[in-house]
């Protein structure tokens, strides 16, 4: 090879390297790239009685409509009230327990937020006893343990004095779904008190 040839080869190779380290320099820097959510791919599964995300997107609901879909689990076991479990679902979707049986009655996201995120989590807002209306929630929840909180839903006053309201609750014990009356929060001093459904009109 002539010595003008390799001079030439020389010059287009540095002219070609030269135009690589141009657009290297020039050319905008791709993003950086996303690490994966690591919190996403490591968290453990949320426990069945976590709270239900979706606030915002509840459905509105009467109070009407609330009693009429508590109604529906004191037979949808065919026939016979839903049983009580704090770990397990029902056909629709829900926890069979207190919070996730009111979460089903007010129409809430499956499988429906516990007790404690019924009362602190925004999903209802804290009334006097005395301001109680069907549909709205008598609820203990000042417990670590699941088996001392329980939440019913109010059906109206038993008695002029307002001593004692009828209630739809999801009950242990063998009784499951059931219509009962009860004095909860009514003397102030048992943990229970008054809750109106945010998502509740009316």
């Amino acid at each position: 090879m002539s010595k003008n040839t390799t001079r030439r080869w020389s010059t287009a190779a540095l002219t070609a390297a030269v135009c690589v380290g141009s657009f290297v320099l020039t050319s905008p820097s791709a993003p950086a790239a996303q690490l994966p959510d690591r919190t996403a791919v490591i968290a453990a599964p949320a426990p069945a009685d976590a709270a239900a995300p979706g606030l915002g997107a509840a459905p509105r609901i009467s109070r009407a409509q609330v009693l009429a879909r508590a109604k529906t689990w004191l037979t949808a076991n065919n026939g016979r009230p839903v049983p009580y479990s704090q770990t397990k679902y029902w056909k629709d979707g829900y926890r069979q327990d207190c919070s996730g049986y009111v979460s089903m009655a007010l129409g809430l996201s499956k499988p429906g937020p516990n007790t404690v995120s019924l009362k602190n989590d925004g999903y209802t807002r804290r009334i006097a006893m005395k301001d109680l209306a069907p549909g709205d929630l008598v609820i203990k929840a000042n417990s670590n343990s699941a088996d001392n909180r329980h939440v019913v839903i109010f059906d109206g006053w038993a008695n002029g004095a307002h001593t004692v309201y009828k209630s739809y609750e999801q009950a242990g014990g063998g009784a499951g779904t059931r219509w009962k009356q009860h004095s909860y929060g009514v003397n102030g001093r048992d943990g229970y008190h008054a809750y109106r459904p945010v998502n509740i009109t009316g």
